[in-house]
């Protein structure tokens, strides 16, 4: 299942050795985690949630009102295979991840879909593989986890104190 840390920014930016490569003003800065298994299907979930989701707020005032698509907003995307790590007693294993020449690809396709519904220039990136400093003002604070397979019931269960 295809994961993303979905964060609202008032601006996030991503440098690789002192260089800022991605860098976005107002909107979200998402992590995403590709598992081994992804599929196109986990790619376009993910990617209609996160144009979608409504995390700002109206010109009424009313908050969770409008999406970043709504507000005209821009998003960082910023690879994040750590995102499927375990732990084998105290040390990291990222097997579940998936590997990276295929995540290469499925990265970008990812990137596309939200470029072609947003524009080009709305959609920014880190630099797939490499270390990254990644700097950004959480605006609220507002983080979600959203997950490919786990459609509306992660959420409930975590509401509830319950297993996921």
């Amino acid at each position: 299942s295809m994961r993303a840390i979905v964060q609202r920014v008032s601006r996030a930016c991503v440098h690789v050795e002192g260089e800022a490569v991605g860098k976005i003003n107002q909107g979200l800065c998402v992590l995403l985690g590709l598992h081994v298994e992804d599929t196109e299907e986990d790619a376009e979930y993910i990617a209609r949630k996160v144009l979608g989701v409504r995390l700002f707020q109206g010109e009424d005032g009313k908050q969770w009102n409008k999406s970043v698509r709504d507000i005209d907003g821009e998003i960082l995307v910023v690879s994040q295979f750590t995102l499927y790590g375990v732990l084998k007693g105290n040390k990291p294993d990222f097997h579940y991840a998936m590997p990276p020449g295929p995540a290469r690809e499925a990265f970008a396709r990812f990137v596309d879909r939200l470029r072609n519904d947003l524009g080009e220039s709305k959609v920014a990136t880190g630099s797939f593989g490499a270390m990254m400093d990644v700097e950004l003002v959480n605006d609220g604070p507002v983080t979600l986890d959203i997950d490919s397979r786990n459609r509306g019931g992660s959420g409930k269960a975590a509401a509830k104190g319950g297993e996921t």
